[in-house]
């Protein structure tokens, strides 16, 4: 699970437990205007088939890491699809996060939020 906070123009997304031993990473920082899209995830039978670079994907269960998949890199960080959120990026390292959050419209609310 990931917990989103905001500091001026920043976002924090700091990964929490264990998911930081598997996505081999505990926080990604992105400035406010490197976000185009944030929106919560509708498919939930969605696979992110591509190679992991590194990171862990247990069908069913976890996937967490960094991917590469036709549309670049993305992050991923999830084990339950109803509280997945996709935050699309431009100028970043990854061209998206798929991240599971505690409250997916509270999420959005902060990351859309002027």
């Amino acid at each position: 699970m990931v917990q989103v906070t905001k500091d001026n123009s920043n976002y924090k997304f700091e990964i929490k437990g264990f998911h930081k031993l598997w996505s081999i990473k505990s926080e990604i920082n992105i400035p406010q205007d490197h976000i185009l899209r944030v929106y919560k995830n509708e498919d939930k039978k969605a696979s992110f088939l591509g190679i992991r670079m590194p990171g862990l994907h247990i069908p069913g269960v976890i996937t967490a890491g960094s991917f590469m998949v036709d549309e670049g890199v993305i992050f991923c960080d999830f084990s339950n699809r109803d509280n997945l959120i996709i935050v699309e990026l431009k100028d970043e390292k990854y061209s998206k996060l798929v991240i599971e959050v505690e409250n997916v419209e509270d999420t959005i609310r902060l990351l859309t939020a002027n």
